[in-house]
């Protein structure tokens, strides 16, 4: 990320702000909320996706640890884990193949390929999220296909939560759903970060001692308004925020175009 003009640095630290509230705020969504809007600043995913997966391993960690030591009790006293073992079980079990070859896509392909796939992926979910109608899951194995395609998605690109979210939160106790999922962004991730090591992509370690920084403001803002969203009614926000990144979707796949 050298070289680049003033304000695309400025840009880039603010969105990595937007990044962090994103993620804190709404429990997921990091990535496909932010990915799009990086890749206007500077085109070129292999650049930014190091930089997210670090920022989803740190935060994801600090997260769970503070979680567990905060552990809920049920009315009899008894310790109630905040993580459903056996559903990340089973969902690593499905995803990890297609986890595995959605990265060596990501290697592979060319960044304008890989730019596109993100862009369409995106706005495929801005429509949901402006019609109100997220994906959603009535069978085993449609659940299945979500999580495999999930898989795939977070291979190439980490923004695969709309499709995971939603067979997690049909499969998964309310109190468990959040801590399950870092756990799974987690695995997922270093799985990503592990290929990037072995091919020798470079993991913009200069670059991650001013962004994450700006992701941890994004973080505590996030965890004022995450308590607010619990109270109130998300619609309109999602649907706002759906115009917004379809937009987005639309002009970057003009440009790549």
């Amino acid at each position: 990320m050298e070289g680049l003009e003033s304000w695309q640095y400025v840009a880039i630290g603010l969105l990595f702000v937007w990044g962090g509230f994103v993620r804190s705020s709404l429990g997921f969504g990091g990535a496909v909320l932010t990915l799009p809007f990086l890749l206007m600043v500077h085109n070129v995913p292999l650049v930014f996706l190091p930089i997210i997966a670090v920022h989803l391993l740190f935060f994801s960690f600090i997260t769970v640890v503070q979680s567990h030591r905060r552990i809920s009790r049920d009315e009899t006293g008894n310790q109630r884990g905040t993580v459903n073992w056996s559903f990340l079980r089973n969902a690593l079990l499905l995803m990890i193949i297609p986890k595995l070859i959605g990265v060596a896509g990501v290697i592979t392909l060319p960044a304008d390929i890989v730019s596109s796939f993100i862009f369409v992926v995106v706005a495929i979910y801005a429509i949901t999220y402006i019609l109100d109608r997220p994906f959603k899951s009535s069978s085993k194995s449609l659940d299945a296909f979500f999580m495999i395609l999930g898989g795939y998605v977070s291979g190439t690109s980490l923004v695969a939560a709309p499709l995971i979210v939603p067979v997690a939160a049909s499969r998964v106790e309310r109190y468990q759903l959040r801590d399950t999922l870092f756990v799974l962004w987690f695995v997922l991730v270093a799985v990503k970060l592990a290929a990037f090591l072995w091919t020798g992509i470079d993991l913009q370690w200069r670059q991650q001692l001013w962004l994450l920084p700006c992701a941890a403001l994004g973080h505590l803002v996030g965890l004022r308004f995450h308590n607010y969203t619990m109270r109130a009614d998300t619609k309109i926000f999602f649907r706002i925020l759906g115009f917004v990144l379809l937009t987005v979707s639309v002009v970057g796949l003009i440009r790549v175009l």
